[in-house]
């Protein structure tokens, strides 16, 4: 994984494991809707998961402490 780097997704969430679970469920909720945050031509990742990370990165989840 090069887009988004990790150092950045480890900066706005706390643990690795927080990021896993909380991408995860991203994922599975943009395959079960077909919703997403940004417009589709923004999406450097072709796949779900990226784009979960994606959204993460950018601020569109916000992660609850």
């Amino acid at each position: 994984m090069i887009y988004p780097s990790i150092d950045k997704l480890l900066n706005i969430v706390d643990s690795k494991y927080q990021l896993v679970h909380i991408s995860a469920r991203r994922s599975k909720e943009i395959t079960a809707t077909g919703h997403l945050q940004m417009p589709i031509n923004k999406y450097v990742s072709k796949k779900n998961i990226g784009r979960a990370l994606e959204e993460i990165a950018d601020g569109y989840i916000k992660i609850k402490k």
